[in-house]
C-alpha cells in the first residue's frame, strides 16, 4: 500500500505523526488490495473551504473531505482499480486549523482528532457513511473500535 501524506500546511503540527501507519491498519482492516493508494493533504481554512464549495455546495470550512478516486464502489470485479498496478483509492484533505479547534471542543489532543479525521476519511474512501441514522452508528463504531485498536498497539 502507498499512503501520500503531504504536509501543506502547518507541517511542524503534523510531520511526526504516525499517520501512515494508521492510514494502513484501517486500509488492510477493510481488505483494501496490496497496491491500494491514497494520499492525505493537510490544509488551511481558505483551501477545505474553496473544496467544501465546489464539491458539496457548503459555504466555509469543514474538518476533512474525501475525494474517490478509481470507482471502488462500481463493480467490484470490472472496478479497473482491482486489476491495475497501482489502485487509487482516493484523496483525503484535512483542515490543520479546525482539527485544532475542534480538538479542544471536543476534550481530545490534536493527534487524537487528527487520528479521528483519517480514520473517517477513510472509511468514507471505503464505501461508509452517515446520512442515515443506522449508517451514522455503524460507521462511528467502527471507527472508535479502530481507534481503539489502534491506541492499544501504540
Amino acid at each position: 500500500m502507498n499512503i501520500i501524506i503531504n504536509h501543506d500546511y502547518r507541517s511542524d503540527m503534523t510531520q511526526d505523526l504516525p499517520l501512515e501507519a494508521l492510514a494502513r491498519m484501517v486500509l488492510e482492516h477493510e481488505e483494501m488490495p496490496a497496491n491500494t493508494e491514497v494520499s492525505v493533504t493537510f490544509v488551511d481554512n481558505e483551501e477545505i473551504a474553496r473544496l467544501n464549495e465546489e464539491y458539496r455546495g457548503k459555504e466555509g470550512p469543514t474538518d476533512v473531505l474525501s475525494f474517490e478516486c478509481d470507482g471502488l464502489f462500481d463493480e467490484m470485479e470490472d472496478s479497473e482499480g482491482f486489476g491495475a498496478e497501482i489502485f487509487e483509492l482516493g484523496d483525503i484533505v484535512i483542515a490543520v486549523d479546525v482539527v485544532e479547534r475542534q480538538a479542544g471542543g471536543y476534550g481530545n489532543t490534536f493527534e487524537q482528532e487528527v487520528q479521528l479525521m483519517l480514520v473517517h476519511g477513510l472509511l468514507h474512501l471505503c464505501g461508509y457513511d452517515h446520512i442515515e441514522d443506522d449508517e451514522a452508528e455503524e460507521m462511528e463504531s467502527l471507527q472508535a473500535d479502530l481507534l481503539a485498536a489502534w491506541s492499544a498497539q501504540a
